[in-house]
């Protein structure tokens, strides 16, 4: 082993830079000088040094490898420590919220979970009665429309079926030649609608037709009394004073047919029920007036 030693000490001394060619010649050289020892290059003591210099790297090394398993378990064990305060914190902080909550509930009368329970129940019944009545309330309104709507359509159905009943009659009357026969068509005609003032004016021309001026004078003055400024109403009753021999009304009546409506003064001149007022110089006056 002291050789080896000594053969790599020589190594070591050896100049760094040497030529190819002399590399031979200098291990031949150091295995001549090797084979001359007669004694050790060094001492034990040399050996013991260094044998201890590697024994106390060796427990340096394991001393720092110790040092820094110790510090990561420091370390571990100091998040540890947060995780576990950071927890205790909190629950601690979450009874002392529960705490308040319960004191402030305490001081504002609500002395146990049973008041809340009853209180709430309570307020949600009430605002359930009120949405309830406020619904009612406006249910009824809308039955209260519904029923008024049903009410309107109902009279208007009904006034629509009187409406096509008397647009028949009046069909009927139409057709009809006799003055008989329209005058029970236009009675019809009045039973649904009374104060029908066309039937009660038509009417009173189909009785003048039968020779009852009397009757027709009735019959325009109820007319008039519905509507007085019925044209037709007043011309009638201009006919039936003629045919009754009372020109100065009848010719009141005709003025004021005229003025409604100016061509009766044309049907005037050619209304056989008129004759008698044709020599008359106010008719003629009035009728030339108006043409």
């Amino acid at each position: 082993m002291s050789r080896l030693l000594a053969c790599f000490i020589c190594l070591m001394v050896a100049p760094p830079v040497c030529r190819a060619a002399d590399v031979p010649s200098e291990e031949k050289r150091a295995e001549a000088v090797v084979s001359e020892l007669n004694a050790p290059l060094y001492t034990p003591f040399i050996e013991r040094y260094v044998l201890d210099e590697l024994k106390s790297l060796r427990t340096e090394q394991a001393a720092t490898k110790q040092e820094l398993l110790q510090k990561i378990l420091d370390r571990e064990h100091s998040s540890v420590d947060r995780a576990v305060r950071y927890a205790t914190d909190t629950v601690t902080y979450f009874f002392y919220l529960i705490a308040g909550v319960s004191s402030v509930l305490v001081l504002a009368g609500w002395t146990s979970i049973r008041d809340i329970k009853d209180r709430v129940h309570s307020l949600a019944d009430e605002e359930i009665s009120k949405v309830v009545a406020e619904y009612e309330n406006r249910l009824a309104a809308i039955e209260a429309q519904l029923q008024q709507k049903t009410l309107h359509i109902e009279e208007n159905r009904e006034e629509i079926e009187l409406t096509q009943q008397v647009q028949s009659l009046w069909l009927r009357a139409q057709q009809d030649s006799s003055p008989a026969g329209k005058i029970a068509v236009y009675n019809q005609i009045l039973k649904i609608k009374p104060a029908d003032c066309e039937a009660l004016t038509y009417k009173a021309d189909a009785v003048l037709e039968l020779g009852e001026p009397q009757w027709a004078i009735d019959l325009c003055h109820r007319a008039l009394e519905i509507t007085p400024d019925n044209g037709f109403a007043h011309y009638q009753l201009a006919c039936s004073y003629a045919q009754l021999a009372m020109p100065d009304e009848a010719l009141v009546s005709l003025a004021r047919a005229i003025s409604i409506r100016g061509l009766y003064a044309k049907e005037a001149c050619e209304d056989p029920a008129l004759q008698p007022l044709k020599d008359r110089e106010e008719f003629i006056a009035m009728v030339q007036g108006a043409v």
